[in-house]
């Protein structure tokens, strides 16, 4: 029996100005080829289904297509919620489903939901967990002591009926962690994922029972504490910080109980994400340009700021997505102790000090009057300042 694992589709997301549900369909048509390749038998699709909880409707345009074509092809769909998703909106219908062998699981209402598969030879049981906040977890069980993400989860396991001499297989999206490390972050959980601390983290001896864990949440995709705890990160590069990613999707095959093996088959997006840097002069000249329709992050290292970059570097570079700069200037800007200079300044002379800074020049008086007109209205500062 093989499962295919997918994670954080981020269905309807765009990078900068640029809609992705182009190459969203792209790459989900070159799962498509390689489940009928493997001969996969279900897919695993562990939250994070939409970027938005109210998805656009080419979104769930694109997800009814791909749902309608794995049940075209007899494939068995199990499906939950994560963070992104609003839980509701991505239930409606379950139950209709059902008949077309597409389980969802998108609300947590105090039961590890179950499903078996057997083809006659290998016996499955999957298990689905939506993303779960301690808090959720608590209202169904007042009498626990549920303080962390992980206590709620560990109570959920526990209290599951969970035959550990049967193939089981869990579908989770939360914050899991090896033993001593954190996994690598990439993409938009990053930074939320850092903030929340030890409040959020899971340990993955939390899975003791399972077989083989189908996680969702972190966008690089890679292996947690052991092989068969795993990330299948997200199908594209959805921020800079993946830019190295090699992205991948994970078939599981079991053979007999406890017999699997996991295979890692290599994506290939319709664009690439990719991040150059150097002179401007250099990075366009013709020599050196290469797949100019890929998503370009670029980091100028000319002295001088230079007018409508983002234009001229769409010239050639149609998909620029972010222009930034390295020189003298930035960095003196990255050695400066905000907190001092903030002290004792009027906003004009904060904002003259950062223009000094940044340009080298002194602020005109119109664009001070524009600076204090956009303060105004955002409440940073009064009449009176």
């Amino acid at each position: 029996m093989k499962l295919l694992h997918l994670g954080d589709l981020h269905l309807g997301k765009s990078l900068g100005e640029f809609d992705l549900i182009e190459d969203q369909k792209y790459i989900l048509d070159q799962i498509l080829k390689l489940i009928d390749k493997e001969s996969v038998d279900a897919v695993l699709i562990a939250g994070d289904v939409y970027d938005k909880s109210i998805p656009s409707e080419a979104a769930t345009r694109l997800l009814d297509t791909f749902l309608s074509q794995l049940a075209a092809k007899n494939v068995k769909t199990f499906m939950i919620s994560g963070n992104h998703d609003s839980d509701d909106r991505l239930n409606y219908g379950s139950k209709l489903f059902v008949s077309n062998q597409i389980y969802i699981s998108a609300v947590y209402d105090g039961h590890l939901n179950q499903y078996v598969i057997n083809d006659g030879e290998t016996e499955v049981h999957v298990y689905l967990l939506p993303f779960v906040k301690a808090s959720q977890v608590k209202h169904h069980f007042p009498e626990s002591e549920i303080a962390t993400y992980e206590d709620a989860v560990r109570v959920i396991i526990d209290t599951a009926d969970i035959n550990k001499e049967k193939c089981n297989i869990l579908v989770a999206h939360q914050f899991v962690a090896g033993k001593g490390e954190d996994p690598a972050l990439g993409g938009s959980e990053g930074a939320g994922t850092q903030s929340v601390g030890l409040v959020e983290k899971i340990g993955y001896n939390c899975f003791d029972k399972f077989d083989y864990v189908a996680l969702g949440h972190i966008h690089s995709p890679q292996r947690v504490g052991r092989d068969e705890v795993r990330y299948s990160g997200s199908p594209l590069k959805y921020s800079l910080s993946e830019v190295n990613n090699e992205k991948s999707v994970p078939v599981i095959t079991i053979s007999g109980k406890k017999d699997i093996c996991i295979d890692l088959f290599p994506l290939k997006p319709m664009r690439n994400m990719r991040h150059i840097k150097g002179k401007m002069e250099e990075l366009l000249n013709k020599a050196n340009v290469k797949a100019p329709e890929d998503f370009i992050y670029a980091t100028l290292t000319d002295e001088d700021i230079i007018n409508d970059a983002m234009g001229i570097f769409q010239q050639t570079y149609p998909n620029t997505v972010k222009i930034d700069y390295d020189n003298s200037h930035t960095r003196e800007i990255e050695q400066v102790d905000i907190s001092k200079i903030a002290q004792n300044k009027s906003f004009s002379e904060l904002i003259s000090d950062f223009y000094r800074l940044m340009y080298q020049c002194e602020i005109s008086d119109e664009e001070m009057d524009i600076m204090r007109m956009v303060a105004r209205e955002a409440g940073v500062i009064h009449e009176a300042n």
